[in-house]
């Protein structure tokens, strides 16, 4: 059975594989924030954000956060 999709206030969906890449609490509310807007310069923002932090966020240990 698959794992149910964690949904937030705004009743977006939010995907859990991006959450254990983006470790922060402040990292992870941009990418909400973020998620949450349209169009393509919005995309492309997004992607850009998620490759930067999650290549950031690698050397955080869980005792770090």
């Amino acid at each position: 059975m698959a794992k149910p999709i964690a949904t937030t206030e705004s009743t977006q969906a939010v995907n859990p594989i991006l959450f254990k890449l983006i470790k922060t609490e402040c990292g992870r509310s941009k990418y909400m924030e973020l998620a949450s807007r349209k169009g393509i310069a919005a995309r492309l923002r997004l992607s850009w954000f998620v490759l930067i932090a999650a290549i950031r966020d690698l050397r955080l240990t869980q005792d770090q956060l």
